[in-house]
């Protein structure tokens, strides 16, 4: 698909991050696009960034919708061709995630649940809701964020990462399964996965929000108290260092540094992924730090988790004796 001229896109998880900028390079490129977010506000923000740099007969439309949920997802695709007045789309973007559920042995279960049904439930979703409306057109392409956790479980030493890994493992299987499927039964059809290193969004913020948890200056007593035990347990500051006031700011300062201190900007990421499909790149990693794990893992899989690991303290930047 080398040019997305005249073309329609459906985009999820629009509201920020790589799935706004996502919009607005497609609408300047002249492809429509319909978008959801569980967020209001921020997709209003997004379809105006969008129509304001929009090429050509360009629409830009807003859904609500959490795609964990089939039945949502399920109005959402109708809500696509009845605005759009079209029986295909040429691209799917199952770009929508949170992160959550670090710990399968002593996280909630809810939250384990929560992160897994957006980031694989979602793309399980969204796919058997557009995936027929991709074959129906006369050229389309399925793209599936999944990230360098999709290749390496793990995010630093001492931290347990397992329901987003899983979900991102899962949907790189499934994107490759796809590959094999679209060549014998929608040969028409392309397939794109997408693997981010750490890119600069607001994930750290709307992940709190999408597991019913305040910001970081609305924090209820219980998530201050829940919050303070975990950097006790981590950190290693003594608790009667930890005030209120300090929790807040550290759980402020992580997701603005994770947001800020990023080697990549969403829409410098939104670019990579189109070039990409724009090339017919099947596997397209996104940042350096996603080629240099991928290298790395190539390499010598055993060795990135391993206490300790050379090669995970040079991608990382920590020291060899950081955590276990």
């Amino acid at each position: 698909m080398r040019s997305f001229t005249g073309k329609l896109a459906v985009v999820t998880g629009g509201g920020t991050g790589m799935g706004r900028e996502l919009v607005a390079q497609l609408a300047a490129d002249g492809c429509s696009v319909a978008t959801c977010d569980v967020n209001d506000a921020n997709l209003a923000v997004t379809a105006d960034n969008a129509r304001k740099v929009a090429s050509g007969d360009v629409r830009v439309t807003t859904h609500h919708c959490d795609v964990s949920d089939a039945a949502q997802v399920a109005r959402f695709r109708d809500e696509v061709m009845a605005q759009h007045e079209t029986s295909h789309i040429n691209l799917l973007f199952n770009n929508a995630g949170i992160h959550g559920g670090g710990s399968f042995v002593a996280g909630p279960q809810d939250e384990w649940e929560r992160t897994f049904d957006v980031c694989w439930g979602g793309v399980y979703n969204c796919s058997r809701a557009f995936v027929p409306l991709l074959i129906a057109s006369d050229e389309g392409c399925l793209v599936n964020t999944s990230s360098v956790n999709g290749f390496w479980a793990f995010i630093g030493p001492g931290i347990p990462h397992t329901a987003y890994s899983t979900a991102k493992f899962a949907i790189k299987g499934f994107t490759e399964a796809m590959l094999v499927d679209f060549r014998v039964n929608a040969p028409h059809v392309q397939v794109a996965l997408v693997m981010p290193g750490h890119v600069g969004t607001d994930m750290m913020i709307n992940s709190r929000r999408a597991h019913g948890q305040s910001d970081p200056e609305d924090m209820t007593p219980e998530e201050i108290d829940k919050a303070r035990a975990l950097i006790v347990a981590n950190a290693g500051i003594p608790a009667e260092h930890v005030s209120d006031d300090v929790v807040r700011s550290m759980i402020k300062g992580m997701a603005d540094g994770f947001r800020d201190s990023a080697p990549l900007s969403a829409a410098d990421a939104a670019t990579v992924i189109l070039d990409g499909i724009r090339a017919g790149t099947w596997r397209i990693l996104v940042g350096e730090d996603a080629h240099a794990l991928d290298t790395a893992f190539r390499a010598d899989p055993l060795a990135l988790y391993a206490p300790g690991s050379p090669a995970l303290a040079s991608i990382l930047g920590i020291p060899l004796d950081a955590g276990n």
